[in-house]
């Protein structure tokens, strides 16, 4: 159900409320409590994704412009999410077309590490992901891709072999490596942030705690999608999970518990 009446006027006293929550302070009923408190309070490993989409399901136009989908109070809620979490995972496109930051920059909170998945080192050295000095980054780069030679200290380079993959599709990282790769240096809570084809991936394979859908009240028609992956052949056989919905500005942002569902085909 949505938050309760007037839940989405209800504001955090103050960044200090934040702070707190951060800290291990979930009492009472303030907003951001009832929203994030029950990450904060969950161990490791925790691996959560959020993202962000029109009513039909698409996160960009055609072509490729995402800013923006959702309005700014979701983008806050995404920087909340990153606060709480030890890394950020997002494909090379999302590096491509939007030369992300990854970073929390409204509110109080640590920076978490940024990983970029790019089997075949297609990102631009001069990215701000690789360059902004605001955190670590790992690239992830396939076993067999060229040397690359990143330009600022903070950047690792981490080589993984590439999943096996089925006739038309992307090739990628298996999520469980990618997973058991970030836990082998600490980190082991995990966002996964975008894009669409990231996203899909870790949620086919079964291996996404907790999932963030915000939907904007737009109407893109022809796009890049959201969420897609190979589906069941029964609507009861859908993936499911327990829900919460909260407004978010004018954005609906769904928040559904994967831990006890079954896991959706994994992709060929």
């Amino acid at each position: 159900m949505l938050d309760g009446p007037g839940a989405n006027t209800r504001k955090s006293s103050s960044p200090e409320g934040w702070a707190r929550l951060l800290a291990g302070d979930a009492s009472g009923d303030d907003l951001l409590a009832h929203r994030y408190g029950a990450l904060v309070a969950a161990g490791s490993p925790l691996v959560i994704a959020q993202i962000g989409q029109s009513l039909d399901g698409f996160i960009a136009s055609r072509t490729g412009d995402a800013h923006f989908v959702t309005g700014p109070e979701d983008r806050r809620h995404l920087q909340r999410l990153r606060a709480l979490v030890d890394a950020v995972v997002v494909g090379v496109t999302t590096v491509l077309v939007d030369d992300c930051r990854l970073t929390v920059r409204d509110i109080p909170g640590t920076q978490p590490t940024r990983v970029v998945l790019d089997p075949a080192a297609r990102a631009p050295r001069r990215s701000r992901v690789f360059t902004d000095g605001r955190g670590p980054t790992l690239w992830l780069v396939a076993t067999d891709a060229p040397d690359v030679i990143p330009h600022a200290a903070q950047v690792s380079v981490v080589r993984l072999p590439i999943s096996p993959v089925g006739s038309g599709r992307t090739a990628g990282f298996a999520p469980s490596e990618v997973l058991r790769t970030l836990a082998e240096r600490g980190l082991a809570r995990v966002l996964v942030e975008g894009g669409g084809v990231t996203v899909s991936r870790f949620v086919a394979d079964g291996v996404i705690d907790r999932l963030w859908v915000t939907t904007a009240p737009v109407l893109v028609g022809d796009g890049v999608p959201g969420l897609r992956f190979p589906g069941r052949d029964s609507l009861a056989e859908a993936v499911r999970g327990p829900t919460r919905r909260f407004l978010l500005g004018e954005d609906l942002c769904v928040e559904l518990d994967l831990r006890p569902a079954s896991p959706a085909p994994s992709l060929p």
